[in-house]
């Protein structure tokens, strides 16, 4: 199994190893290992950095900055991980809402007469749509 290609959880995972960013002072509410990791544990979660750093009691400018520090290769690839892992989890979701049909009660002059089950095109197409614009790992075309 690719890298690209493994459930989202065991990218989760990868994510969690990384070298946290050094900080010059030692700040109480600074970027911290601990917090550091809370933020790409909220990241690989939801797949936005704001929503990520405001669970972590910081902004997101402040992690765009602790990203491109120097020394920061370790936290900007765990942060990477982290996005894919947060997209594919999403995109499983909404193949699998995609392939369940939709089932609706039917009533006639107040009686239950028996269910409607259709499929959701609109999720569907998007779910398409998502797969078609999915990067292609290396190796497979």
């Amino acid at each position: 199994m690719s890298e690209s290609s493994q459930p989202p959880r065991r990218k989760h995972r990868h994510a969690l190893h990384f070298t946290p960013v050094r900080t010059a002072a030692k700040r109480r509410g600074g970027w911290t290992p601990a917090r550091q990791r809370a933020f790409i544990r909220a990241l690989a979660a939801s797949g936005i950095v704001a929503s990520a750093a405001r669970g972590v009691g910081m902004g997101a400018t402040s992690a765009y900055a602790l990203r491109r520090r120097a020394g920061a290769e370790s936290f900007a690839a765990a942060w990477d991980l982290a996005r894919e892992a947060a997209r594919d989890a999403a995109l499983e979701r909404v193949l699998q809402k995609a392939l369940q049909p939709r089932t609706t009660p039917r009533f006639y002059r107040g009686t239950y007469v028996g269910t409607f089950r259709a499929f959701d095109d609109r999720m569907m197409i998007a779910a398409l749509k998502a797969l078609s614009s999915a990067p292609v790992s290396r190796g497979e075309k």
